[in-house]
């Protein structure tokens, strides 16, 4: 929807879900699904590592700060979800260039492509090294403050949730399994709603640059990507997929920090 000409571009996300479906099948649906889910693994090692880092030292620094609990849990969560992600743009900006690649394959102004290692190819012979990194400043700059406002409102969330049910950092009660996941979930989809509804005029521009290569005269930029789709469709271009996008970061975000979560307590060993 968000590369499209007006064509899938005006359908709803059902629709453009059932005419791939029609058109592809169900290999059509997960276009990429291997690059992306064995190419990501230590992509969200870096990302998760550096995150648990970072939100240590940033809680550690803020303990003397006269704060609210809640303010304080959400900034180190927000700083953390900042400095994970610049980490994590060394590695995941190429593989979303050849993920993205693959998902757009047939439609105007995609490079046809067999597969990853031929997009990697043909990416490589006609911009270089700079075209694997294409979008890369982009995803930097507007990226870490998404990344750190889903970070923070998770943890904000997270907190004024346990606090509204009960539970304190002192008390002795301790919530069940189950418990946990409700309100790590709940949290979850708060922090990807809010997160969606700012970036997604952001994620439209930075995946046309990825994916575009016909947009005439020299090299795809930023401002000549963002004239495009204000000329296509106006205003309400930039929000092309938000539907789609709004639930893949609400059910990404839930089922990743809830998995996460999980992992996390059964790792700790037991005193």
């Amino acid at each position: 929807m968000q590369v499209a000409g007006s064509g899938l571009s005006q359908m709803t996300g059902l629709s453009v879900f059932s005419r791939i479906l029609r058109s592809d099948g169900i290999p059509g649906i997960f276009r990429g699904f291997g690059t992306s889910a064995i190419g990501s693994l230590p992509g969200r090692v870096l990302a998760l590592t550096s995150l648990e880092v970072s939100k240590d030292m940033t809680l550690k620094y803020t303990e003397s700060m006269n704060m609210p609990e809640a303010t304080r849990v959400g900034i180190a969560n927000g700083v953390a979800g900042m400095i994970s992600n610049l980490v994590s743009c060394l590695y995941f900006v190429p593989l979303d260039v050849i993920c993205q690649r693959l998902m757009v394959q047939g439609l105007p102004g995609s490079t046809p492509c067999s597969g990853p290692f031929d997009v990697v190819r043909k990416v490589l012979a006609a911009e270089g090294f700079r075209g694997i990194y294409r979008g890369f400043g982009l995803t930097a700059i507007t990226q870490s403050p998404a990344s750190a406002l889903w970070w923070g409102a998770y943890g904000t969330a997270q907190h004024i949730i346990w606090r509204s049910v009960g539970y304190k950092d002192d008390s002795e009660k301790k919530p069940s399994h189950v418990e946990m996941i409700t309100v790590q979930a709940t949290a979850g989809m708060t922090a990807g709603a809010c997160s969606s509804i700012i970036t997604t005029p952001i994620d439209t521009v930075k995946t046309r640059l990825q994916v575009i290569d016909d947009y005439g005269v020299g090299r795809p930029s930023v401002m000549k990507t963002a004239k495009t789709l204000l000329k296509e469709d106006g205003w309400r271009g930039f929000y092309r997929g938000f539907g789609p996008r709004f639930l893949n970061m609400s059910l990404y975000g839930t089922t990743m920090i809830v998995t996460y979560e999980l992992i996390k307590r059964l790792s700790v060993k037991q005193a």
